[in-house]
């Protein structure tokens, strides 16, 4: 089995300082000698570990100043009402969505059975970019049934918001009722989108929203990049 390289365990170990808040944006972080000490390996492995960082924005180096937190890992919360928007502007991140494709097709036989939907129907799909302060955080793909929503790659397309382009469409509420995390590497296509190193650590979701009713709406897939994200679980959440 390969082993994890030296320098990735440092940065994987930096980067968990960040979440759990022993760095926060603005702090500089220890030396460089004091980093190689505490990990037990030479300076040229803790550079490394920081110009892994430096390549996702979770930190920059000031010349002569040291290497500074850019950014911590942003708290995502997943529950019965997950949006988009407002669980970062609740944050206080400013999030904003970018639309990869926009496309109608036949369902596949995942697709066609979360949705509740006979193989081959038809399905509108969103693939997208979420970002959190202009900093790519998610890739996203969300499948909806077509025939009850004719308008919606309209609706799509003008306000970028699976929230508001459902609303557009009669449908007023949805709710989460199936949500799975697995952890995933990033693959080149991916990793190109996130700004990551291929194979770095991501988390990938899949979840199933339906309207009041019971009807799925929506099944979406959802790869986020694993060093700015941390998932929370909540059975409440009413973003």
């Amino acid at each position: 089995m390969a082993r994890t390289p030296i320098w990735k365990s440092i940065a994987i170990a930096l980067t968990d300082d960040i979440a759990q808040g022993r760095y926060r944006t603005g702090d500089k972080l220890p030396p460089e000698i004091q980093l190689a000490s505490r990990f037990g390996v030479n300076r040229h492995t803790v550079r490394r570990a920081l110009a892994e960082m430096a390549e996702q924005s979770l930190v920059h180096a000031r010349r002569g100043a040291g290497v500074f937190v850019a950014a911590r890992p942003t708290d995502y919360p997943i529950g019965k009402r997950v949006r988009f928007h407002q669980n970062l502007a609740r944050l206080g991140r400013i999030p904003a969505k970018k639309i990869l494709t926009l496309e109608t097709r036949a369902a596949g036989k995942r697709e066609a059975e979360a949705l509740g939907l006979d193989l081959g129907a038809t399905v509108h799909v969103y693939n997208g970019l979420s970002l959190a302060d202009d900093q790519p955080i998610a890739l996203f793909q969300s499948i909806f049934p077509a025939d009850p929503l004719p308008d919606l790659l309209d609706a799509l397309a003008e306000t970028h918001s699976v929230t508001e382009a459902l609303h557009r469409c009669g449908v007023a509420d949805f709710t989460r009722i199936e949500t799975r995390i697995t952890a995933k590497l990033a693959t080149a296509t991916q990793a190109l989108h996130l700004q990551l190193s291929e194979g770095s650590p991501i988390l990938r979701t899949t979840g199933i929203n339906a309207a009041p009713g019971g009807q799925p709406v929506e099944f979406g897939r959802t790869w986020f990049a694993g060093d700015r994200v941390t998932l929370t679980v909540s059975d409440d959440n009413d973003g």
